[in-house]
């Protein structure tokens, strides 16, 4: 069951996203990337994922300039996701809005690894 505090939060968040959400949010909705269906602000446990693919499971994470001093909670937090079977890729704002491009190939090289190992585990050894 979900915390409604934490959903409460969530909601907050997607009525207001940084500058740099709302662009990759522009790239990743109505599964315009590699066919993946992305939902953003999403509660995981005690944390509130950016964006996430729940199908193979993968976390986009955007850095801020606070994350720069946050690092120890940063990386609770991706060791919490990860411990959960998420893959966690984390960007910084400034490239998300500076090199898009770049940014876009990473994640979706990034679902394609990740179906593949999916398919992978998923095919008969015989």
């Amino acid at each position: 069951m979900r915390d409604s505090l934490s959903q409460q939060r969530a909601t907050a968040l997607r009525k207001h996203l940084t500058d740099a959400e709302q662009h990759l949010w522009k790239y990743l909705r109505r599964q315009h990337l590699a066919g993946a269906r992305f939902r953003r602000q999403v509660p995981i446990g005690p944390y509130i994922a950016d964006f996430v693919c729940l199908t193979p499971r993968l976390v986009i994470e955007l850095d801020g300039g606070q994350h720069a001093v946050e690092v120890a909670h940063d990386q609770a937090r991706t060791q919490f996701l990860s411990a959960q079977g998420f893959k966690v890729l984390r960007f910084w704002n400034n490239d998300v809005l500076q090199r898009t491009e770049a940014v876009l190939a990473v994640i979706a090289k990034t679902l394609n690894e990740l179906s593949d190992r999916a398919d992978q585990e998923r095919t008969p050894p015989f």
